[in-house]
């Protein structure tokens, strides 16, 4: 029996999307057309691919099999008819790419919105994850991630600023109350907001003076999730809840204003800024090509 095309391609974004209306509203096709899609398919490969319940969709493990195995395929398919489709003038087609929320916040405002006006023909997706994922089997064609969490068969691109610092800051009125540390052991007695990853593991906080290094793994009454509760977090510390301890960037406005103030500012750490990464063994589409090629321009003007 012969499996077509769209009905493999169903099963992959109802199986990413974990529903039959999520993957209807990201694919404009009908749920109900999805889901014979999925029939046929399941018919044709004489197994069960989904487990579905009144509220979610879940692959089974010959799903999960077939997935992780169409999704490098039908990426590799997509990226070749984009690039067939950017061989004219302007380049055309969907570009996907998975960022912390991190990047979304502080590195792509600068360069997204003169991208989409440069290139009107392709449409950009944004997907935003912690955790180190593969791209290509998560379906994206790019991601952004810091120096550490690249893997050696990518290709990095820088992107945004080149140096950054974590900044550690509280309410006025909590350090009028607390009192100010003056080092960073010192925050074992006050009260920090933590963050805590998908993994369940909660990053230490670093610092660093002079060539001395300090790592305090301090306790919390608030911990809230690694980047959709970030934002939570400084709330809470504009709110007098607590230190809090991130990127500086994200924390300049309050603390330009004054609703925070630095803690240890002499003691924040360096690093260097996040790259834009893709696979260098596979064709790359020309959405990507004219996005790097945007960011690599856009560096040189900088």
């Amino acid at each position: 029996m012969t499996i077509e095309l769209g009905d493999l391609e169903a099963f992959v974004a109802v199986a990413r999307a974990g529903g039959f209306r999520e993957a209807a509203r990201v694919t404009d096709r009908s749920a109900s057309s999805l889901s014979d899609a999925i029939r046929r398919l399941e018919a044709s490969v004489g197994a069960r691919l989904l487990n579905r319940t009144t509220r979610s969709v879940q692959p089974t493990e010959v799903g999960r099999g077939l997935l992780d195995r169409l999704s490098p395929v039908l990426s590799e398919m997509e990226a070749a008819l984009d690039f067939a489709r950017g061989s004219g003038d302007r380049p055309a087609g969907t570009l996907r790419i998975n960022v912390p929320v991190s990047a979304a916040r502080l590195v792509l405002p600068q360069i997204v919105p003169s991208f989409l006006r440069a290139y009107p023909d392709i449409q950009l997706q944004i997907f935003t994850d912690e955790s180190f994922v593969d791209v290509i089997a998560a379906g994206c064609d790019a991601g952004i991630r810091y120096e550490e969490r690249l893997e050696q068969d990518m290709i990095a691109v820088p992107i945004g600023p080149r140096e950054q610092r974590f900044a550690a800051a509280a309410s006025p009125e909590y350090l009028d109350a607390n009192g100010r540390p003056e080092h960073p052991r010192d925050l074992l007695s006050h009260t920090c907001i933590r963050a805590r990853f998908a993994s369940g593991s909660m990053a230490v906080w670093e610092f660093e003076r002079d060539g001395e290094e300090v790592t305090v793994d301090p306790s919390a009454q608030f911990v809230v999730q690694a980047g959709g509760g970030t934002q939570l977090s400084v709330d809470v510390a504009v709110a007098g809840g607590g230190i809090v301890y991130l990127f500086e960037d994200w924390l300049r406005p309050h603390l330009d204003s004054g609703v925070l103030q630095p803690v240890l500012e002499e003691w924040w750490p360096r690093f260097s800024g996040p790259f834009l990464y893709y696979p260098g063994r596979r064709l790359v589409p020309a959405p990507l090509r004219a996005f790097i090629d945007f960011v690599k321009e856009n560096r040189s003007r900088a």
